[in-house]
């Protein structure tokens, strides 16, 4: 139906997935490389986002803009304070539990996004799919307990861990409006609407936690502006991309691999050596991704 083109996007999206979780994956070393409140470096992480994309939306998508609907422009605003409240959710969270319990809870994303992919968007979920998406959350729960000796289990909240929950729930209703949206409207059109509601909401936030909005030293900028390029545009922004393309339980068992790949640049940059239940638990995320993944080329026409 496509000619050449299908052949070309049956790859692509694979590839540039993987490149956005390692772009992804830069995230949690900028973060811990800035000081500046985690609300703050959410907000110029994306603000700084969306000033990089707004003007190619503009300049070359201004019909796509004028053609969408009051129905996608409303659903992209959700999107958006979904992202935003992921992000306020998850970083708060971690003040109120160990990181291990956090990171767990929030990587449990994948089992909300199979549930409303089968319920709202028609996604078949079958049997090897779940199985996929057991094997790589058994995984990262192995990464995060890895290193529980940094903040006991016991001294976990039930206020910390419905905020990690929490963060799980509203980047699964990010990753499956993107899903829905993206069949029907252009890349930077909606990232630019996401993006904006999300920047938005995120001001409100750091306003009502009593945070400064300016003053922070030139190298808070620059991890702010190194945020925005690699985990923002190359990370986000081409997830959106392959949302497109890629059913949306592939793309948030996918997400697993980010720690991974946090994992092996604190290595090299931080030189915090993972322990062998860390490195373990990795390789079991990649199983059950590749399952996820062959399962998906498997059920594709033609696969």
């Amino acid at each position: 139906m496509y000619g050449d083109t299908t052949s070309e996007l049956e790859v692509t999206p694979v590839a540039a997935l993987g490149f956005a979780i390692l772009a992804s994956s830069t995230s949690a070393i900028l973060v811990r490389w800035s000081h500046a409140p985690s609300s703050v470096v959410a907000l110029y992480r994306v603000l700084f986002t969306t000033l990089l994309v707004a003007p190619i939306a503009v300049w070359r998508y201004r019909e796509d803009f004028r053609r969408l609907s009051m129905r996608d422009l409303g659903f992209a605003v959700v999107a958006g304070v979904a992202l935003a409240v992921h992000f306020a959710a998850w970083f708060e969270s971690l003040n109120h539990t160990s990181v291990a319990a956090s990171v767990t809870l929030v990587q449990t994303q994948p089992i909300f996004v199979a549930a409303g992919a089968a319920l709202l968007l028609s996604e078949r979920v079958n049997r090897a799919t779940v199985i996929g998406i057991v094997v790589a959350i058994v995984g990262a729960a192995a990464m995060s307990f890895g290193d529980a000796g940094e903040a006991p289990i016991s001294d976990a909240t039930l206020y910390g861990n419905s905020l990690a929950l929490l963060g799980a729930i509203t980047l699964a209703a990010y990753v499956l409006a993107g899903r829905s949206i993206r069949q029907r409207v252009s890349l930077f059109p909606y990232v630019t609407v996401v993006y904006t509601a999300c920047v938005l909401t995120l001001f409100v936030v750091v306003g009502a936690q009593g945070h400064a909005y300016l003053e922070y030293p030139p190298r808070e900028w620059l991890l702010f502006l190194a945020m925005a390029v690699g985990p923002g545009v190359f990370g986000h922004t081409v997830v959106n991309w392959v949302l497109e393309h890629l059913e949306s339980v592939v793309v948030s068992v996918a997400w697993l691999g980010e720690p991974i790949g946090s994992t092996i640049l604190a290595l090299v940059l931080l030189k915090e050596v993972p322990d062998v239940i860390t490195i373990v638990g990795g390789l079991v995320v990649l199983a059950g991704i590749y399952v996820t993944t062959i399962e998906r080329e498997r059920r594709r026409p033609g696969g």
